[in-house]
């Protein structure tokens, strides 16, 4: 059983991490407020999870400005895919093994 755990990533176990991971892994890039709303979480709590992704190089960050508002989006890294999958393959592998 612990060799099914061992790549459970903790980064992912939040409902709004797991969230935005998910949408990074189907979009090339999504901005802040399209995250916010998705996600329905204020701007804080979208920021409070955003920061230990970004940490973490599994997520990058890329700031401009559309006129004269600023502009945030986020793109997953090839590190943050690659993490995820294994996350995801750990609870396939949970899942299954439980189903036995």
């Amino acid at each position: 059983m612990k060799d099914i755990l061992v790549n459970i990533n903790k980064l992912f176990e939040s409902r709004v991490r797991l969230g935005i991971m998910s949408m990074l892994m189907v979009n090339d890039a999504v901005d802040f407020n399209t995250l916010k709303s998705h996600l329905d979480v204020t701007d804080g709590n979208l920021a409070s999870h955003l920061t230990p992704l970004e940490k973490a190089k599994y997520l990058k960050v890329n700031k401009a400005f559309i006129g004269k508002k600023p502009n945030t989006t986020y793109s997953a890294t090839a590190a943050g895919r690659r993490a995820f999958n294994e996350h995801l393959d750990a609870l396939e592998r949970l899942i299954n093994s439980s189903a036995k």
